[in-house]
């Protein structure tokens, strides 16, 4: 049977539906799909997956289904209703909605011999009209836990990898479908794939630009608060500057109490930064000096079964999430005992935030995804938050929006350059990229697993013998659009020239290592990060006792004082030799490993490169960033071990770890010391 063409389509349909529906799954790139389809100029609407073809009819000119952490045969999937694949619509399936289109339509879907969360060459038929105009050969981003096992009626494969298939289709339905994300930047061009599905398949056109988003922020925001004031809370970075600015523009400077807390987690004079550049846009900032107000904060937690425990202090605290829950907390408190103190009637106000799209996704709020896993709490998106936005009292203008986008909406409002363009940084500071503990070390991943990376290595990296460590801390990620909290292993090179440590960057074979830490969260399950460490070799068999040692860690003046200092190490360097543009973010991370050193910790640095802000890559030291700026880190940090009083000494750091995963959604927390200097090879 011939496919109708694009002509004969609108003879049937008079008026031809331009819109796209996304059913929304539960993925954490959910709201990455409906911005592509955005940045084609088509319009979009992300629904729920279980929405009836009734709502659909007559609406939409395609669907797309998203990505997901559930499994399609599982006695607890989402809902989905088959009668959608029988409107006769374009269909797109990505990962789960890929495994949910071949199951409803009599396919096979079965859990996989092991997961796989990485990046990877694929092979593709070029002559599908989905992927028109590509490569045989496509590197994209693969995550499944689940496989298709045998193909539907009427489906042929397009895409495999290693005899598995990881992408369909069945071109006289158009219906079509990915195991893999081409929503991300790790697929290469996933946004070709798109528009060859929108306008090659779909026959949608390229017709929806919307009103000016500068005007809608500014249209919202006076909607929601009508007559009343808004109070903004501005910790300095972007996203709540270029909402302060908004809401000055939306109903003027004489409505808007724009207010600095610092909560003593703030970087190196960051709050006399904030001061003096949100001074020069005409906001005149009222800083509250609260830091012992949160180090003796605590609040209460609900659990799922409904029983309520009390957390904190945050100063004492050590889950990452008891730490996020209380400082935001405490972060609403006090901003109530400050609407107080400033004589504003707090029923007459309005609390304005710059939460993004990313934060919310993230946080599993049912304004981004209805199913989405939890990765973390966001400080501006806890259940008090949430109850103030339940109650109508928040407004949040850029809740749509993306980093790269807010940057833009920053220059159209005149924001300083220097302002815009700062590294990002968390609400809660400086609190949560502390990774805590009580002194016990977590358990190791079991000798099998141990053994499998160790081949992993030995085989992928020949240019040296590199030692292999399991480090004593877990970290937070995402895998399969599911929340990862796991170990995280250490490479360490042949011990370099103790006169001139630094020369040991220039000797590393950096594609060789990015592709062993690709391969080795699939090989081991419990591993979820690789990170390569400069300095003295350390290995899991022959420091045992090193290896197990952790210094206990808490939020505390002396330890922030350390991070603080590490991380202006890290920023001057940026800057010294212009990376601010090419390098998306540099988080340092201190975490309690102390490698046999009594009393000392780690540091770990993770620049890396992004344009969503959700997915992205490690920065290549002699690609990215010159190799000059790497060895003056290392050389800083690992001379500082020896005693040797430099302007930027940091006491009680052991080693520097950078790391090396690739970014797949959620944040990286991972340490290293800095007698050692490790960096990070995956962003899982």
């Amino acid at each position: 049977m011939g496919l109708p063409v694009l002509g004969e389509c609108r003879k049937k349909n008079e008026i031809m539906a331009h819109k796209v529906a996304i059913l929304d799954a539960g993925a954490q790139y959910g709201k990455l799909i409906d911005r592509r389809v955005r940045e084609l100029n088509v319009e979009s609407d992300v629904l729920p997956l279980n929405t009836p073809p009734e709502k659909l009819k007559g609406v939409y000119g395609a669907i797309i289904i998203s990505g997901g952490p559930g499994s399609c045969y599982a006695a607890d999937a989402p809902e989905f209703n088959p009668a959608v694949l029988e409107m006769g619509l374009p269909v797109l399936g990505v990962c789960y909605g890929y495994q949910v289109l071949n199951f409803v339509k009599g396919g096979s879907v079965e859990r996989a011999d092991k997961r796989e969360d990485r990046q990877e060459f694929i092979e593709i038929e070029t002559s599908s009209r989905l992927f028109a105009g590509l490569s045989a050969r496509e590197r994209v981003l693969l995550t499944h836990g689940d496989a298709v096992t045998k193909l539907a009626p009427g489906f042929r494969v397009i895409g495999s990898v290693d005899g598995l298939t990881v992408a369909l289709e069945n071109e006289e339905k158009r219906m079509y479908g990915t195991q893999f994300h081409p929503e991300v930047d790790l697929s290469d061009n996933g946004v070709k794939i798109f528009s060859n599905f929108l306008f090659g398949i779909a026959g949608l056109e390229a017709n929806f630009t919307g009103a000016n988003r500068h005007q809608a922020a500014l249209k919202e925001i006076r909607d929601v608060v009508g007559d009343k004031e808004i109070l903004v809370l501005v910790s300095g970075g972007v996203d709540s500057s270029v909402c302060a600015a908004l809401c000055r523009e939306a109903v003027g400077a004489e409505r808007v109490h724009a207010v600095h807390i610092d909560h003593g987690f703030m970087r190196h004079e960051e709050s006399e930064t904030v001061c003096t550049a949100l001074g020069k846009v005409g906001l005149d900032l009222r800083v509250v000096n609260c830091a012992a107000d949160f180090a003796a904060a605590t609040t209460t937690v609900k659990g799922k079964d409904g029983s309520e425990r009390v957390v904190g202090p945050l100063a004492e605290s050590i889950s990452p999430e008891d730490k996020r829950m209380i400082i935001g907390d405490t972060f609403m408190r006090i901003t109530e005992r400050e609407v107080t103190a400033m004589k504003i009637d707090p029923n007459k106000v309005f609390l304005a935030q710059g939460t993004l799209r990313p934060d919310l996704i993230e946080s599993g709020s049912h304004l981004a995804s209805a199913k989405a896993d939890v990765i973390k709490t966001h400080h501006n998106d806890t259940a008090l938050v949430r109850q103030l936005r339940q109650e109508g009292k928040i407004v949040e203008p850029l809740r749509d929006y993306h980093k790269d986008e807010v940057r833009r909406l920053g220059e159209e409002l005149g924001l300083p350059h220097h302002l815009v363009w700062r590294q990002p940084f968390p609400g809660p500071g400086l609190a949560i990229r502390v990774l805590c503990s009580d002194g016990t070390c977590p358990a190791a991943p079991g000798a099998d697993e141990m053994a499998k990376v160790r081949e992993v290595v030995a085989a992928g990296y020949t240019k040296a013998k590199l030692s292999v460590a399991c480090l004593p801390v877990r970290t937070v990620g995402v895998q399969g659009d599911c929340r990862s909290y796991k170990a995280a292993v250490a490479l360490s090179l042949p011990a370099p020239d103790p006169a001139d440590p630094a020369s040991a960057v220039a000797a590393v074979d950096w594609p060789a290592l990015f592709a062993i830490a690709r391969r080795v969260p699939s090989e081991a399950p419990s591993v979820s990060r690789t990170v390569l460490m400069f300095g003295a070799p350390v290995d899991s068999e022959k420091d045992a006792a090193a290896l197990t040692a952790v210094t206990p860690t808490c939020c505390v003046k002396e330890v922030l004082d350390q991070l603080r200092a590490a991380d202006r190490v890290g920023t001057e360097t940026m800057l010294r030799h212009g990376l601010e543009h090419t390098i998306s973010q540099m988080p340092v991370v201190l975490f309690p490993a102390s490698f046999g050193q009594p009393g000392a910790r780690s540091i770990a640095l993770r620049p890396f490169i992004t344009r969503d802000f959700m997915t992205g890559t490690p920065a290549v030291p002699g690609q990215d960033m010159p190799l000059a700026a790497v060895e003056e880190m290392v050389g800083h940090y690992t001379r500082k071990m020896h005693n040797i009083i430099l302007l930027f000494f940091i006491h009680g750091i052991s080693f520097f770890l950078t790391v090396l995963h690739f970014k797949d959604g959620g944040t990286l927390y991972l340490g290293g010391e800095i007698n050692m200097v490790l960096f990070v090879l995956s962003m899982a």
